[in-house]
């Protein structure tokens, strides 16, 4: 429970409720519907895959800019935080998405509002192929996460904050024309929220979940493994607080510090 005594913690905690804020303000925002006709795709998955990258270069070396349930499980069973922090990490991006839905929802003319961006499955996409589609679409987004946040490799290049924004772009590229690409179960559960409407909405945690587990079970056991016995392992999760030769904090899910590059 040292972390609750830190300010660095909840330093951290504000990070994630600020940044899913923004994240699901900016986002849903540019999803809104101000003139007839089709809603143009691109436009929907920049705004999110911009929005990220901004974040992740704000907010990535105070938090690790997770600003999402499904990454912040994939850090969990990996075993690269706490069990402790990844429940007040989730809270937080919950309660961020909440507020920043809301806060469009006053400042949009209530013809415009529609559903607020809500997730819906496409006509025709049965649950069974949404939630497989969210379990890809956010496979390949927490592999990208965990491989541009991997403090193990040498002379990484480019941008951390770039190359994760791409990700979520690509996602939503791909992922709009079945589920609306939820890819987020905090950006999911704000316009449902707000509108009540939860049809299908457990395909929209369901599916990042696994796609974020598995992410992280690949990437980390398989792909570039970390070497950890079982006992470190479980050390981290309940937040235990060894210290390294330095006498700093080591392992106790503390955000890596991510070298990005300027936007």
């Amino acid at each position: 429970m040292w972390e609750l005594r830190s300010a660095s913690f909840w330093r951290a905690i504000f990070a994630e409720f600020f940044a899913t804020f923004f994240y699901v303000f900016f986002g849903l925002g540019a999803s809104l519907r101000w003139a007839p006709g089709p809603l143009h795709v691109l436009q929907v998955a920049l705004a999110f895959g911009l929005a990220l990258a901004t974040l992740v270069q704000t907010v990535g070396h105070i938090s690790g800019a997770h600003v999402n349930p499904a990454v912040t499980f994939a850090f969990l069973v990996g075993s690269q935080m706490s069990l402790l922090r990844a429940f007040c990490y989730m809270a937080a991006q919950l309660l961020g998405a909440v507020a920043g839905a809301a806060v469009l929802y006053s400042v949009t003319p209530p013809a415009v509002r529609g559903n607020l961006a809500l997730n819906t499955l496409h006509v025709g996409v049965s649950v069974g192929q949404a939630t497989t589609v969210e379990i890809f679409l956010t496979l390949q987004f927490v592999l990208c996460i965990f491989a541009t946040y991997d403090e193990r490799r040498n002379g990484r290049m480019g941008s951390v904050a770039l190359a994760v924004g791409f990700s979520l772009t690509l996602g939503h590229l791909f992922g709009i024309y079945y589920t609306g690409a939820g890819m987020n179960p905090a950006r999911s559960f704000a316009p449902a929220i707000l509108t009540r409407n939860f049809s299908n909405h457990w395909v929209y945690w369901v599916g990042p979940i696994i796609g974020g587990g598995l992410a992280s079970l690949l990437y980390d056991f398989l792909l570039f493994p970390r070497l950890k016995s079982i006992s470190e392992r479980l050390s981290i999760l309940k937040g235990a607080r060894p210290s390294d030769s330095n006498g700093q904090p080591e392992g106790t899910g503390e955000p890596v510090e991510l070298k990005t590059q300027a936007l």
